[in-house]
Formats: structure tokens, C-alpha cells, sequence
């Protein structure tokens, strides 16, 4: 074996642990952006609702 071999092998090593790393990651920043979505979902509808019942005649004679 030759130096070259055995740093081409440690790479491979570091490679691996950060595509394990990566595995995680994207998962829970997923969930994160998927939760973030939704309260922001939330606080546009509250206005356009908010904003509708400004907007409506309530006098119905």
C-alpha cells in the first residue's frame, strides 16, 4: 500500500460520516421549513379573513 492509498481510503471515511450528517440535516430542516410554512399559511389567512370581515356591509336593511 502506498500513501496515496491510504489517503484516498480516509477521505472515503470522511465522506461517508458527512453523508450520514447530511441525512439528518435535511429531514429536520425540512420539518423546521414545513412548520414555518404553515404558521406563516396561518397569519396570511388570519389577515385576508380579518381583512374580508372589514370590508363586509353589515347594515342589511
Amino acid at each position: 500500500m502506498s500513501k496515496e492509498d491510504l489517503e484516498l481510503d480516509d477521505d472515503d471515511f470522511i465522506a461517508e460520516d458527512a453523508e450520514e450528517i447530511e441525512d439528518e440535516a435535511p429531514a429536520e430542516a425540512a420539518k423546521t421549513n414545513l412548520t414555518k410554512r404553515r404558521v406563516i399559511d396561518n397569519m396570511l389567512e388570519e389577515r385576508r379573513l380579518r381583512k374580508e370581515l372589514a370590508e363586509y356591509d353589515f347594515d342589511l336593511d
